[in-house]
């Protein structure tokens, strides 16, 4: 079972425990009611941002620590799933996967889209305080970015968790289960290779993104392969959407010598690609070649349909719930990186060069 959206807190503060100051003591140094204080403890709604800046910063400066209220004489039966966004094919992959792996564990699901609403993914202080108020035996993060803070809460509350696709490398210790990008990138840029190309672009996502780092870096790995030089013109780095993309493949063909084919490193990012090479008249495969990354629905709609690298979404996740399971029966699993292999799937966007 998968209940999207977060669970309701009780604002009873009363019914809560807490370990070091009380919740009077928290309501004093920020300057605010014993409600009001309860409110942003309970993770509710109704507050000031201000207001709930000034109690959040209170409750880390004097270190309150909120017990669980579930009975924990008993197994915890549910977990929360931390997703980006829940509006795109692939956050679908990932609670499809998810859903599975809990239905065999017997667990239910708390789905909540709580990155979207904050700066670069980042959950809230107080969207992680109803973790401990509805009494979740572990979190799964998909595409997170969490701050030296938020470890540390996890870590303070004995919360296990497990990252699936990390944004950046975790700090060490931390679970975390991602595709093989770096093989990937390699596959795709050996497709367009082995066709006869040998002016191949990629149009990548942030440098600073650990997936999009890797796939570029196994793309420069097959040219390399190839004894082929690298032309950093033909490396365009971005955003993991269709606006930014199409930019870049304008780009692209405005040089000089453009490129025969690109490796772009999402399904998403090639729909913009495809616009930006229809503007031109330019026709795929005919002209210039696209191998897309994720094998997303999607990219068998698009025409014509779209080679490109399956990074297994759903086994993703479902493998991150089996990990945090073992963690929360107090397994601690021995390889922190867990990656899972891709594949390329080849259709009709790409083929040999013209010459």
């Amino acid at each position: 079972m998968v209940r999207t959206g977060s669970a309701s807190a009780s604002a009873n503060a009363s019914a809560s425990v807490t370990a070091g100051p009380t919740l009077a003591v928290v309501a004093r140094e920020a300057g605010v009611s014993v409600p009001t204080a309860s409110k942003v403890v309970n993770g509710r709604e109704d507050v000031a941002p201000e207001t709930r800046r000034r109690v959040t910063e209170a409750l880390d400066r004097l270190g309150y620590v909120r017990r669980p209220r579930f009975d924990a004489t008993k197994p915890p039966r549910l977990i929360d799933l931390v997703v980006h966004s829940l509006d795109s094919s692939w956050s679908g992959a990932v609670l499809h996967g998810v859903e599975e792996a809990a239905h065999d564990a017997g667990l239910d699901v708390v789905v909540s889209a709580a990155l979207s609403r904050t700066r670069v993914g980042r959950p809230q202080r107080g969207w992680l305080d109803k973790i401990t108020v509805r009494g979740s035996a572990g979190v799964l993060f998909n595409l997170a970015e969490l701050t030296e803070s938020q470890y540390a809460w996890l870590e303070q509350h004995r919360t296990p968790f497990v990252m699936i696709d990390p944004v950046v490398d975790p700090p060490p210790g931390v679970v975390s289960v991602g595709a093989a990008n770096w093989q990937g990138g390699v596959t795709a840029t050996e497709h367009l290779l082995a066709l006869g190309h040998e002016r191949i672009a990629v149009i990548a996502g942030p440098r600073r993104k650990m997936c999009s780092s890797a796939r570029v870096a196994g793309y420069r790995s097959a040219l390399a392969s190839a004894g082929l030089g690298h032309r950093p013109e033909y490396v365009r780095n971005g955003g993991f959407d269709e606006s930014i993309a199409h930019r870049r493949m304008r780009e692209l063909l405005d040089l000089p010598e453009p490129p025969t084919a690109v490796f772009v490193c999402s399904d998403r990012m090639a729909l913009g690609v495809y616009q930006a090479l229809s503007e031109r008249g330019l026709r795929i495969p005919y002209d210039v070649s696209v191998v897309g990354f994720d094998d997303l629905p999607e990219s068998r709609w698009t025409t014509p349909a779209l080679t490109t690298v399956r990074q297994p979404l759903a086994e993703m996740a479902a493998t991150g719930l089996r990990l945090l399971v073992r963690m929360m029966d107090g397994d601690h699993p021995e390889g922190i990186r867990t990656e899972l292999s891709t594949r390329l799937v080849e259709r009709a966007s790409t083929a040999a060069p013209r010459r």
